[in-house]
């Protein structure tokens, strides 16, 4: 049976792309791993990854900033609601202390018995950084952030996904992806992602019949998707076929992401799901190991639209 082994990486669509880049750099610490564009559609977008200094998979968040196109969505339910991270034990306070000191408002609180830090992104995604005991990865560290071992944010830790009906959730969960069922109560459900190195990384759904529907389209301020890692391309056409072979069958093809290959799928709950692995030259594909994030690239296949899309992006420092 194929399986997945963590998450590769989270995407939300958010509004400007300044605040954007100091939201995740200067405010969580994390690092650019790549600065390119939308692939699909025409709309000149940047598409901007961040995490580890390396973007080892399950460290990464990418963003669409759609401030200049003015496209924006409806947050609500059926739809993936908060991003959350993985923090040091003990961690929550400095966390709480740092963002609000920056106009972040952050408050303190326990869900599913893990203490965790809950604020805002600028353009209003829900984000969470949760204390995390059984989390080998090494903190992301920023020494020009200000941001050490004992506080830094360690890579995902999942996301919550507000559903409608919550039985078919947990069975495309627990039969389509597979997801090991960990908790059922009061708060919602939650599961745990397999994963080969042992993080403990979930997905987190509650219940909400009283939103209205939340938009599905690449629409700011909206979560997009929630990537899974299948390692590897025949993983992950297994994984597909049988995902397919259930009657899922809102479910792409494989797409070329230039550094990562990916299939989507739909789940009854709303939330857009993807399998992704990493190709061989992964982010060095374009810059230097080292050296990722530093300059704007595009996808061979945008050669001769390179100067029009870059005209249309919006004017940001990226520094």
């Amino acid at each position: 049976m194929a399986r997945v082994s963590g998450y590769h990486h989270l995407t939300l669509s958010t509004d400007g792309a300044q605040e954007d880049f100091d939201f995740y750099t200067k405010a969580l610490g994390l690092h650019s791993v790549k600065r390119t564009v939308l692939f699909d559609g025409v709309i000149p977008v940047y598409h901007l990854y961040y995490g580890s200094p390396d973007g080892d998979a399950s460290t990464i968040i990418t963003t669409f900033p759609f401030r200049k196109p003015g496209v924006y969505g409806r947050r609500g339910t059926n739809q993936s609601r908060t991003i959350m991270q993985s923090i040091p034990k003990g961690a929550a306070d400095f966390w709480v202390d740092r963002l609000n000191a920056r106009g972040i408002k952050a408050t303190k609180l326990t869900r599913f018995g893990a203490d965790r830090v809950a604020f805002a992104h600028p353009c209003g995604i829900s984000h969470e950084l949760v204390e995390s005991d059984s989390d080998p990865r090494a903190p992301i560290t920023n020494e020009a952030q200000g941001i050490g071992k004992a506080h830094g944010i360690k890579g995902i830790y999942g996301a919550v996904v507000a559903v409608m009906d919550r039985t078919a959730m947990d069975d495309f969960l627990t039969i389509a992806l597979p997801l090991e069922k960990e908790a059922d109560n009061h708060e919602g459900l939650v599961f745990r992602v397999p994963d080969a190195t042992g993080v403990n990384q979930r997905v987190e759904v509650i219940v909400d019949r009283d939103s209205a529907q939340g938009t599905w389209t690449l629409a700011g301020g909206t979560i997009h998707h929630l990537a899974l890692n299948t390692g590897d391309e025949e993983n992950q056409l297994k994984l597909r076929a049988h995902i397919e072979g259930l009657g899922f069958t809102d479910i792409s093809e494989q797409k070329d992401r230039n550094y990562f290959k990916s299939c989507y799928v739909r789940s009854p709950g709303g939330a857009l799901f993807e399998l992704a692995w990493t190709t061989p030259e992964g982010w060095a594909k374009d810059e230097p190991p080292g050296q990722i994030g530093k300059t704007l690239v595009f996808p061979p296949w945008f050669k001769d639209r390179e100067g029009e899309l870059q005209a249309g992006l919006e004017q940001a420092d990226f520094a």
